[in-house]
């Protein structure tokens, strides 16, 4: 994957890709709403290809997403909170495995921010609430620290 951006005019931007091209217009849009953005979108697609992939169909998703970024620079994603809202011809179990397999496993930006974000989640399906402040398995956002740990003697 290859990106490259060009300074355009003011604080204008164009980013092209092998398949396209689009204009930053900072502040507009700043970066990091495009980054969030882009978080954002990969798990979409995920919601809707999965589904897809299994015969089931998901409508009206939403995906609204909060991030609180530290107060020192370089101001990097503290936490991030998804909420996912999408009605689907599936049970809640299957649904929140959507959910799941998008976070942890197929969604390449949230799995490159996950060890220093702690990450959370909340879905609401067919209309209601199945899960709700739920923490990603592997999105502690610190190291977790196992302390000493003795080698087996050999």
């Amino acid at each position: 994957m290859n990106v490259t951006v060009s300074h355009q005019d003011g604080m204008k931007f164009e980013a092209k890709t092998a398949k396209s091209s689009f204009i930053i217009d900072c502040p507009e849009i700043t970066p990091v709403e495009y980054f969030l953005a882009g978080i954002i979108t990969c798990s979409a697609t995920d919601m809707v290809l999965m589904p897809k992939n299994q015969d089931k169909t998901v409508t009206d998703l939403v995906i609204d997403g909060d991030v609180v970024r530290n107060d020192d620079h370089p101001r990097k994603f503290n936490t991030l909170h998804l909420d996912y809202k999408f009605n689907s011809d599936a049970d809640d179990t299957m649904a929140s495995r959507w959910v799941m397999a998008s976070l942890e496993t197929y969604c390449s930006t949230i799995n490159t921010i996950r060890d220093t974000t702690a990450i959370s989640y909340s879905i609401t399906h067919n209309g209601k609430l199945i899960k709700e402040n739920e923490k990603m398995i592997s999105g502690a956002g610190t190291k977790i620290d196992m302390g000493e740990i003795e080698a087996c003697p050999s």
